[in-house]
């Protein structure tokens, strides 16, 4: 008798067509209550050996094990076993239903072989998310690569299965549909090709503000995967951007700016071109009397009259030879206050220059680094500056341009 005929000996009397079938259904039974016992047994014995070694272990990643029920897809895998083992003794007399099932219970296998390696490369995932040193790395993208090709490997398995068929005439099946493939994922190819070009140029990490005008995304990276990448705008809306658009497509990184030794200031004002002069003798010694830029008066005015001495500049007329204007004095005014500013970085670049001059007037540009990078504490510093030098610009006998009321208002 073999290992599962045990209704046979009960049977002898009765009809064989009979007696094949209900010996059938016993075993059938037998081999799912063996199955179910198990399943539950090493389910229960894997997952509280799991959890003792979690509490017991000074790693999280045990922890993570337990969280993404590894133990319980490995404990589904010995029943499988074990059925896939037996199904040819059970069904030793039914070729086809031996074959039907022996496939079914194949399938079953990798299934679970592939969520068992799934969960394992979660919980390393959610593992190293912990970690200062691979915070910042786009460790989704890896996995889902590794599951692609985990489960491209598990429908090649599959289809070898189901139609008895060898690896080599698949291949040249999938090498005659290649372009329809390529365009049902497309999507999916460009994500894992962004995806490993953003990795190995490190043009973007988990964390980084990023700007992409195109899909209005301006904030932080919370999410890099293959398909998407998910930005925090500092609005608090999200923007979601295809991954291969970060090598498509332009986009601004600040990365550079954060981990620098200050946040650039660039802005200008615009002074109307006809409040431009030269400056009198009088105009000057009364801007002697703003402390930052006396001593570069004294020395401007020394130089400038024994230049024009030395030529025999006739001054009657003020172009005449080198003079100081308004407009340059001032320059150098905003420069010294710059200097003095306790908010900018003075290590950097640091300039105020005159841009081209528009019909709205002559731009002044501002040009240097606030030693604060604190979006709050950075916009602070450049108001404190620019609110100095608008208020400041009277005393030079200088204007503002400002735009003029419409005449329907």
């Amino acid at each position: 008798m073999k290992v599962f005929d045990i209704a046979e000996p009960l049977l002898k009397n009765v009809n064989p067509t009979l007696a094949l079938y209900a010996n059938l259904v016993v075993n059938l039974l037998v081999l799912a209550i063996i199955a179910y016992v198990l399943d539950y047994v090493f389910k229960k014995v894997l997952i509280v050996i799991l959890a003792l070694i979690a509490i017991r272990t000074k790693s999280s990643f045990d922890d993570f094990l337990v969280a993404n029920k590894t133990a319980k897809y490995i404990a589904h895998l010995v029943p499988l076993y074990y059925i896939y083992k037996k199904v040819p003794i059970v069904l030793d007399k039914f070729v086809y239903w031996e074959a039907f099932f022996g496939k079914l219970v194949k399938f079953n296998i990798i299934v679970l072989s592939i969520l068992i390696i799934r969960s394992i490369f979660n919980s390393l995932k959610d593992y190293l998310k912990e970690q200062p040193k691979y915070k910042d790395k786009p460790i989704d993208s890896y996995i889902q690569v590794i599951m692609i090709m985990m489960w491209v490997y598990g429908a090649i398995s599959f289809i070898l299965i189901l139609f008895d068929t060898t690896k080599g005439t698949l291949l040249t099946a999938f090498g005659s549909v290649s372009a329809i493939i390529i365009l049902v994922f497309r999507d999916t190819i460009l994500g894992f090709v962004a995806s490993i070009q953003v990795t190995v140029n490190d043009m973007v990490r988990i964390g980084d503000w990023i700007t992409v005008d195109k899909y209005g995304a301006d904030g932080d990276v919370e999410e890099i995967n293959l398909a998407t990448v998910k930005v925090r705008n500092f609005d608090n809306t999200t923007s979601t951007i295809p991954t291969y658009s970060l090598i498509s497509d332009s986009f601004r990184n600040w990365r550079g700016m954060i981990n620098s030794d200050g946040r650039r200031i660039k802005r200008h004002i615009l002074i109307k071109g006809n409040s431009v002069r030269f400056l009198k003798d009088e105009d000057i010694q009364r801007l002697k009397q703003i402390s930052l830029i006396t001593n570069y008066l004294d020395k401007r005015q020394h130089d400038i009259d024994k230049f024009n001495q030395s030529h025999n500049i006739d001054k009657s007329l003020q172009i005449n030879g080198r003079n100081l204007t308004n407009l340059g004095v001032f320059r150098k005014y905003i420069q010294q206050y710059i200097l003095s500013h306790p908010g900018i970085n003075k290590d950097m670049l640091l300039m105020v220059r005159y841009l081209q001059p528009t019909e709205k007037g002559i731009p002044l540009e501002v040009y240097c680094f606030s030693n604060d990078k604190v979006w709050e504490n950075y916009e602070y510093i450049m108001s404190d500056i620019f609110d100095h030098i608008v208020a400041s610009i009277g005393y030079f006998d200088l204007e503002l341009f400002e735009l003029q009321p419409s005449k329907n208002n």
